[in-house]
């Protein structure tokens, strides 16, 4: 049976024939966000399934693509779509992405979602910046045997989305008339909605937004020793006093109408990471 190590070789080793220009920027795109990536000039782009050991994406709206390119100059691996624990897949499948980044030179990752508003302030199609997350999946990647060469076994998680980044966003959406909210990002399992007794409860904890990935992601970053910097637009606003139903198509479609604002503010984020 192969290792996780070797699976990721195998998807590293196929990835670098297709690579011009090495990665050191990865991007990860969310439900209804696969059109976000306006700004990158594309090389390259490969089907989940044409990669090896890949999981594969079962959601709608997530293109399952891997695309490889640049922005500004700097060399870029993004992901439209993601994997989810929801899907079944493990808390090392949902990450193996971010391992296959780390072993390709990847030093900042962007994680973007479409997330539920639990902060009253927020409306549907905001942005905001995430500034920490609570972890109320119950799963974490590095459960098990630690992988010293990725990292240690007690990685700290005081300051997970890096505050230089979040100061880039809240910049690029100034300069693009873009209303930027910042706030704490909730993860939980999924599939099924909050109810309103759920939501109260997560707002009472200090969430100002609620979804199904992301915080996975981030901490197989921070212990593989990247950057991060997180946004979620927010694609509904739970009120637990005046619960309104959601569906998964109007969910996308607030998403899908707020890509364009991600890619301006990626697009401007590593300009300024480039002129640093």
């Amino acid at each position: 049976m192969k290792s996780y190590l070797q699976k990721v070789k195998e998807a590293v080793d196929l990835l670098k024939k297709h690579i011009t220009i090495p990665p050191d920027i990865g991007i990860m795109t969310g439900t209804g966000l696969g059109e976000s990536l306006e700004s990158l000039q594309i090389t390259a782009t490969l089907d989940y399934g044409q990669i090896p050991n890949m999981p594969q994406s079962t959601v709608q709206s997530h293109h399952g693509r891997l695309v490889i390119g640049t922005i500004g100059g700097r060399g870029v691996i993004a992901m439209q779509g993601r994997f989810h624990l929801y899907e079944g897949y493990s808390p090392l499948e949902v990450t193996f992405p971010i391992r296959v980044m780390q072993a390709m030179g990847v030093h900042t990752v962007i994680l973007t979602n479409a997330a539920g508003g639990l902060n009253l302030s927020f409306k549907a199609g905001d942005i905001m910046v995430i500034a920490d997350h609570i972890n109320l999946t119950n799963e974490n990647p590095l459960v098990g045997i630690n992988e010293d060469s990725w990292g240690t076994r007690f990685p700290d998680m005081t300051s997970v989305y890096d505050p230089h980044l979040v100061k880039l966003v809240e910049k690029a959406a100034k300069a693009h008339d873009i209303s930027m909210r910042k706030g704490i990002y909730v993860g939980l399992k999924g599939p099924s909605l909050e109810t309103s007794a759920e939501t109260r409860f997560l707002r009472l904890i200090g969430g100002d937004a609620v979804g199904f990935s992301t915080v996975q992601e981030a901490i197989a970053a921070v212990h593989g020793g990247m950057k991060i910097m997180g946004l979620s637009t927010i694609t509904n606003i739970n009120d637990p006093d005046n619960p309104v139903p959601d569906t998964e198509e109007a969910i996308i479609k607030v998403a899908q109408t707020a890509s364009s604002k991600i890619s301006a503010i990626i697009k401007s984020i590593v300009k300024d990471m480039a002129e640093k």
